[in-house]
């Protein structure tokens, strides 16, 4: 047995799947059991918006998300966040209309061939049964059409910081937390991929022609034990990983988006509502991670990992409402079915409020106090507690100073007689 089905073996053990080689599009079967499936069933109900942090939550419903929510001012997006506004291309069957916020929802998995265009170069990757395109012709055709979208996201991945490395290891609503907790939401499918592809619907973000120097990638599999990674082993996790500081300079999109594919693989919400595997989950998987035979590119998607699955480079960004006063943290699904914030702080195990507190720890203390693997886990420390943060270079006042005294003649020993 080769090491891919060894580790087939060990996922099969943890409840998951694998298809006998390295991850199928880029990205292993789950290899951790789904969240609870007992909790009862929630009837619609009122939606919780998520204010500025410190700021108390109050209940709104969908109808009452209204332009009223909107300020049309020329400071969109917060600081921290990039407007991204223009004319994206979807399926021809999307009937959605633009929100109050001038924002048009995609068509999901549809939107994924809707964009046309040639192949000049290619290979078959057999550890991920997956075609590779090197190369494609410029020219990329709508077969679908265009809908507006308007936006807030962020430039890098959580936490957000350029030269940080972007953080792992965290389930679907553990990321959301994290997200309203900055007061914003996980990126839908469609936002994501058209902060990568940009305008001229490109299909990586630096052109036509797949560099994984400029976004990194083609590092060989190295066999992750799946069981240490269940376990969350931190030995185990920094031997896998392999991302990038955030702000790889070449990697970035027209709109100023940085790291969007390869490096780590990132977990956007669901638009898809179609019956079937493909809109089974609200969590979706874009952009592939740092292994060879990945595509890293913006449109493809991944629909197989449930919303409990959590991975050595998986990690997330958030964006917003363009001009909002209130972001609503909730899904597209969340809200289609009736959830509020308390049950998705329930199943993540941690409130929006005790997440501001801990990233305000963590503001003096980089490890946030923490003793046990669930709070590193909500901490971003799992790696460590400094495995993120940049590496110092020395500076040139704490180098040893070189002495300028002339050199001392060496005395040669007299020879024995």
């Amino acid at each position: 047995m080769n090491a891919f089905g060894r580790g087939c073996v060990l996922s099969f053990l943890l409840l998951s799947g694998c298809a006998g080689a390295a991850p199928t599009g880029g990205q292993p079967k789950s290899v951790v059991p789904p969240p609870p499936s007992h909790e009862p069933a929630h009837p619609p109900q009122q939606l919780t918006a998520q204010k500025e942090p410190g700021a108390t939550l109050e209940p709104t419903t969908l109808d009452e998300q209204t332009s009223g929510n909107v300020e049309e001012t020329p400071e969109a997006c917060p600081d921290e966040m990039l407007l991204v506004e223009g004319e994206y291309c979807t399926h021809i069957d999307n009937e959605n209309s633009p929100d109050a916020a001038g924002n048009t929802a995609g068509s999901g998995a549809k939107d994924v061939e809707v964009v046309e265009r040639e192949c000049l170069k290619e290979w078959y990757a057999p550890q991920n049964k997956k075609r590779v395109c090197e190369e494609f012709s410029s020219a990329g055709r709508c077969t679908g059409k265009m809908i507006k979208k308007r936006f807030c996201i962020v430039r890098y991945a959580w936490p957000n910081k350029k030269g940080y490395k972007p953080e792992v290891m965290n389930r679907f609503h553990q990321a959301q937390v994290k997200c309203a907790a900055m007061s914003k939401r996980l990126c839908t499918e469609s936002e994501w991929t058209f902060a990568c592809e940009g305008p001229k619907m490109k299909p990586f973000p630096y052109g036509y022609e797949r560099d994984a120097k400029k976004c990194h990638g083609d590092e060989e599999w190295d066999g992750p034990n799946m069981l240490k990674v269940a376990k969350r082993d931190q030995e185990e996790l920094v031997r896998l990983y392999k991302g990038k500081p955030s702000g790889q300079p070449e990697c970035k999109s027209d709109f100023g988006v940085y790291d969007l594919p390869g490096n780590t693989d990132e977990v956007v919400a669901s638009e898809t509502f179609e019956p079937g595997w493909r809109g089974k989950y609200d969590s979706v998987h874009t952009g592939g991670p740092w292994y060879k035979g990945v595509r890293n590119q913006c449109r493809p998607k991944i629909y197989t990992h449930d919303e409990g699955f959590y991975y050595y480079f998986l990690s997330f960004r958030c964006c917003a409402d363009a001009g909002a006063k209130i972001v609503d943290p909730l899904t597209p699904k969340q809200k289609a079915q009736g959830w509020d914030m308390a049950r998705v702080e329930r199943t993540a195990g941690i409130t929006v409020e005790e997440m501001k507190a801990l990233l305000e720890k963590k503001k003096t203390d980089p490890g946030c106090g923490c003793t046990t693997t669930k709070c590193r886990t909500f901490c971003g420390t799992l790696l460590g507690d400094d495995f993120d943060a940049p590496k110092q270079e020395a500076s040139k006042k704490d180098e040893p100073k070189k002495s300028t005294a002339p050199p001392k003649q060496q005395v040669k020993p007299k020879a024995k007689p």
